[in-house]
């Protein structure tokens, strides 16, 4: 099994240039409560549809950090992606809870957030 890199919450908010491609996993339903400002949604059963989509936005100098509620899902997310050759992902330890937590907030701008291409994949 291929070894996923977490990320914790402080790490992310100190930030890296450049900016790594943020990714929220969840479902629709979940992400109607917000977002990481500054995420993109792609729900993680169609994760497999959009990896041209993601290889483009990462590029050979970003970094792809995922995540979802907790942590287990954007785990699971980051070892498909790594096993689709993009080995620059890192799991959000700890989630959107690890997130809220901490005292952060979430963005409700979920509308133009979705990674998922138009014509419905």
């Amino acid at each position: 099994m291929l070894s996923v890199a977490n990320l914790s919450v402080e790490a992310l908010s100190r930030g890296s240039r450049p900016r790594p491609v943020l990714i929220d996993v969840r479902t629709e339903a979940e992400t109607r409560g917000g977002i990481i400002p500054g995420a993109r949604c792609l729900p993680l059963h169609l994760l497999p549809n959009e990896l041209d989509r993601l290889r483009a936005l990462v590029g050979d100098h970003r970094e792809l950090v995922v995540y979802c509620q907790s942590g287990a899902r954007s785990a699971q997310a980051c070892r498909f992606l790594q096993s689709q050759g993009i080995e620059r992902c890192s799991n959000l330890e700890g989630g959107v809870m690890a997130w809220l937590q901490s005292g952060r907030r979430l963005s409700a701008d979920t509308e133009q957030a979705s990674l998922v291409a138009e014509g419905g994949t």
